[in-house]
């Protein structure tokens, strides 16, 4: 005989700060905080590699819709990076592929070799990433043990600061990091390594923030068990980084159907380049972009 299911509960839509562990994917996450709230829809900002911790962003419900939103913020890292060896990963999990005499390290010369990377500059993405080459992930074809070009992507290093370094062997600095979304530290790690005359690989790293969502916004996994919608940001606090412009219950109306406004009835003197976080009711109703002399929804969230 069939069991009757289970009523479903009032779906939960909002925007959860994880602290992730090492040894799970960021996938590992969002599988797991789907069992925990009982819905499909959840989605991440940010890849993390399985071995790093820290700052991951999980959409709940409507609130993936957001996530692009995040995406492309600023991030923060703090590393661990091993002098004298590379791998074929550019982290501690992969295998070591040459080593190099390299003369004693100090905090001085590691900080001017990396005085050398701040600003705009280009990186070659890792074999095992995300990216695709032709329709399939670079990791994939890395397990399948094939090698292929990668074009090079322009990132920007805002801060690179080594916050000190131990003597070896092998000699280890600890170093960190505000950069754009894109960068990969593990080949900031390696390229270090080689402006130092060596190499090097990355032992550990440790997200910190994800633009204004920091260690201090984050949640281990355990405690979202434990104590699940406490741990869930609402929609607008999800925004919080976005102008926010309040409407009328008039206008909400119209922002519902998806309406597109003049920039100049729509947004107070003097606003920002936009993406708009529009509220209404102290709730997120819809975010909305710049369009020519006027303003489009991005993204309507339903009533």
């Amino acid at each position: 005989m069939n069991q009757p299911r289970r009523a479903r509960g009032p779906e939960t839509h909002g925007l959860v700060v994880v602290d992730k562990p090492a040894g799970m994917t960021s996938h590992d996450v969002v599988a797991r905080l789907r069992k925990v709230f009982g819905q499909r829809s959840v989605g991440h900002a940010g890849t993390l590699d399985p071995d790093a911790t820290g700052v991951l962003l999980v959409g709940i419900g409507s609130a993936t819709r957001l996530l692009r939103f995040l995406q492309e913020t600023t991030k923060g890292y703090d590393g661990t990076v091993t002098f004298g060896s590379t791998t074929d990963t550019l982290d501690a999990a992969g295998v070591v592929t040459a080593t190099f005499p390299m003369a004693a390290l100090d905090v001085a010369t590691v900080q001017a070799a990396a005085n050398g990377f701040l600003g705009d500059i280009e990186q070659i993405p890792p074999m095992v990433s995300a990216i695709k080459i032709d329709g399939k992930r670079l990791h994939q074809l890395a397990r399948e043990g094939v090698e292929v070009e990668r074009p090079p992507r322009a990132v920007r290093i805002d801060r690179f600061d080594v916050m000190g370094v131990r003597s070896g062997p092998p000699d280890e600095a600890d170093i960190s990091v505000d950069c754009s979304s894109g960068t990969y530290i593990r080949t900031l790690a390696a390229d270090l390594g080689t402006a130092l005359g060596g190499g090097a690989h990355l032992r550990l790293l440790r997200r910190t923030c994800v633009g204004s969502f920091t260690l201090a916004d984050a949640h281990s996994l355990d405690s979202i068990e434990t104590s699940s919608l406490d741990s869930v940001l609402s929609p607008l606090a999800a925004m919080r980084a976005l102008e926010r412009v309040d409407v009328t219950d008039e206008v909400a109306a119209k922002v519902g159907n998806g309406n597109t406004f003049a920039a100049a009835e729509f947004l107070a003197a003097g606003a920002g380049a936009g993406p708009f976080a529009v509220a209404h009711a102290s709730r997120l109703i819809a975010v909305y972009e710049r369009r020519g002399a006027g303003v489009k929804p991005a993204v309507v969230l339903p009533r």
